[in-house]
């Protein structure tokens, strides 16, 4: 497995592999690689003759400094996991070569960054937006794969897409959990034991709430979750929406349409969690 830093190596990898008719898979990742992340390097080696893994902290994301700066790094555990996956390439640059000048573009997405974490992380998915953008430009990818857990990323990075006219599939993979339901995160390294255990309690709530669903309305469903999550010391929540899942805009009932999102997000303690369920 080839590990470079640079724009120039990377590209003089890829030239070789696109000569040769390859296709190239590209798994877009901020490191502190866990089995969410290699269920995509998984996806991407089977779909691809080659697999691009990219590892970088991009700071032009992160609105909280503090956030940036206490994010875990863990490289060389990295590779050593992607070269057991098979990836073929893990592309490590450094802030300065990926902003050798300031970026200043500026990206707009509406509806779909109007709402959610777009209105609590101000400027993130305009640097994710940068970021993304650029490792495409640089490696041209075939395909693209994100997870599922990111589900507004996801959806914005589909329309980034579409609006610069770039030729190549976003693939979307599932969340992945652990064995007790915790969606799997790079943050969740950040949690003491006890803030683990706690954390537990978002996604059995999300779980509940789909049965619950079945025999209330939306705003009852909603107001369940809320008040589950309220009444449990060590969280707090930020938002909870229930959201068309094409416009992520929200719904009031659920006739409204056939593609339904609860999103959520919550502290546990100073660390940022995120989650999703399907409704319908």
């Amino acid at each position: 497995m080839l590990v470079v830093e640079t724009v120039g190596k990377l590209q003089t990898f890829l030239a070789e592999a696109r000569a040769s008719g390859k296709s190239i898979g590209l798994v877009p990742t901020m490191g502190a690689l866990h089995r969410g992340h290699a269920s995509l390097v998984e996806q991407s080696v089977k779909d691809n003759d080659i697999t691009v893994v990219s590892v970088f902290v991009n700071p032009t994301q992160f609105n909280d400094k503090g956030d940036l700066e206490c994010y875990p790094r863990t490289l060389d555990a990295d590779c050593r996991l992607l070269e057991s996956l098979d990836a073929d390439c893990v592309f490590a640059p450094s802030v300065e070569e990926v902003y050798p000048e300031p970026d200043t573009r500026v990206f707009e997405f509406p509806p779909l960054d109007k709402v959610m974490e777009g209105i609590y992380r101000p400027g993130h998915f305009n640097g994710v937006a940068q970021i993304v953008s650029k490792l495409f430009m640089y490696i041209e990818p075939t395909r693209a794969y994100f997870g599922e857990k990111d589900f507004q990323q996801l959806a914005i990075i589909r329309e980034m897409v579409r609006q610069l006219d770039l030729n190549l599939e976003i693939v979307g993979c599932p969340i992945v959990r652990e064995t007790d339901g915790l969606a799997l995160s790079s943050r969740n390294a950040l949690l003491t034991p006890r803030q683990r255990n706690v954390s537990l309690v978002i996604s059995k709530v999300l779980f509940t709430s789909v049965d619950y669903s079945k025999s209330h309305s939306l705003a009852d469903t909603k107001r369940m979750v809320e008040q589950a999550i309220d009444s449990t010391k060590g969280l707090k929540l930020e938002y909870y929406e229930i959201v068309d899942g094409a416009t992520l805009q929200r719904v009031e009932s659920w006739d409204e349409t056939d593609y339904i999102m609860g999103c959520i997000t919550v502290y546990c303690g100073k660390v940022r969690l995120i989650d999703n369920i399907r409704y319908k």
